[in-house]
């Protein structure tokens, strides 16, 4: 029954963030209708601006936000079974924190996208290369990665407001505050390409994966008593998650409770199942955050940075779930 009813429920999610994606070509500042975007995709009739609005600036706006959704989503949901706590996203192993010091030390430079985008790829692996390098000191049990986690990220958002506070009041520290609020509005095609092949890798690499994801929620000493090699899966695990992660932070900015919420959501609709579980979450994260940008940039004059409205639909939702969970399971108010 669990089975037949993930099924429905991707066969439901599919179409309706194919919907939210084509509503995302033609709702914006300047209408198109949804015909012309047709049009303009497959090189038929239309005009040179039109073309352009769809072509440069929509659609790989459009992409980078399925992207960083996906990623986000499918990493919260591999993370939260790899340590058994339904609390853990990309924030709790530092990917994000060091990510967002990448790019907080680029912008104090003045560079530019693509020394953002690789600073902060670079310090996000760092982060987590040394949250590994602690725990693989300390046996790599999920609370000693954790607890490495935390302290990591702390370092690096203390070095984030050092950064802010000897940066250029007047130039440099607007740019770097707006970046760590999040947002999609620079997405081209030069920089979004690796993007996307990262994440075409990174979500085969779990699907493939996730059948030893399934087993790696068991207890260590039960997983190797069916012949897995718990360690050594774990950092490699943790080590393509943090690139999914990472590769979607260098180009949005900080965007939260996108890895937290969603994957919970996935799993109400289709199980804990892995095999079910990561392209679940990886479609609703996609149209999540495909339909938070589309607000984003529609619903005021002036654009909506992500990080904020993530975090006003979010918390609430996170609470809601939260509330659900400690009811089921039949805890003290």
């Amino acid at each position: 029954m669990t089975l037949r009813r993930g099924r429905r429920a991707l066969w439901i999610l599919i179409p309706a963030a194919a919907a939210l994606f084509l509503v995302s070509l033609v709702v914006g500042r300047y209408g198109v209708r949804p015909i012309e975007a047709l049009r303009a995709l497959l090189g038929a009739d239309g005009s040179e601006v039109l073309r352009a609005l769809i072509l440069r600036v929509r659609l790989p706006r459009t992409i980078a936000a399925a992207c960083v959704g996906a990623n986000l989503a499918v990493s919260g949901a591999v993370l939260q079974g790899l340590f058994r706590n339904p609390l853990v996203d990309g924030k709790v192993l530092g990917v994000s924190s060091g990510a967002a010091f990448g790019a907080a030390l680029a912008l104090s430079f003045a560079g530019g996208a693509a020394a953002v985008q690789g600073l902060s790829f670079l310090f996000a692996i760092a982060a987590v290369a040394l949250v590994a390098w602690i725990g693989w000191r300390f046996g790599a049990a999920p609370l000693v990665l954790v607890v490495a986690g935390i302290a990591v990220s702390a370092l690096f958002d203390a070095l984030i407001g050092l950064i802010k506070y000897v940066a250029d009041p007047l130039s440099r520290l607007p740019a770097i505050t707006y970046w760590l609020l999040g947002g999609l509005s620079a997405s081209r095609w030069e920089t979004l390409i690796p993007v996307i092949g990262v994440t075409v890798v990174g979500l085969t690499f779990f699907l493939l994966f996730s059948w030893r994801l399934n087993l790696l929620t068991l207890s260590e000493a039960e997983a190797a008593s069916l012949g897995l090699h718990v360690r050594p899966l774990r950092i490699v695990v943790i080590g393509a998650a943090t690139v999914l992660i990472a590769v979607a932070v260098s180009i949005s900015g900080m965007i939260g409770w996108i890895g937290l919420v969603v994957p919970h959501v996935a799993r109400a609709w289709v199980g804990a199942d892995h095999e079910r579980l990561i392209p679940a979450s990886a479609v609703l994260g996609a149209a999540t955050l495909i339909g938070l940008d589309t607000i984003a940039r529609t619903v005021l004059p002036s654009e909506i940075p992500l990080g904020i409205l993530t975090g006003l639909i979010g918390i609430p939702a996170f609470l809601l779930l939260f509330l659900r969970l400690v009811r089921s399971r039949g805890a003290e108010r």
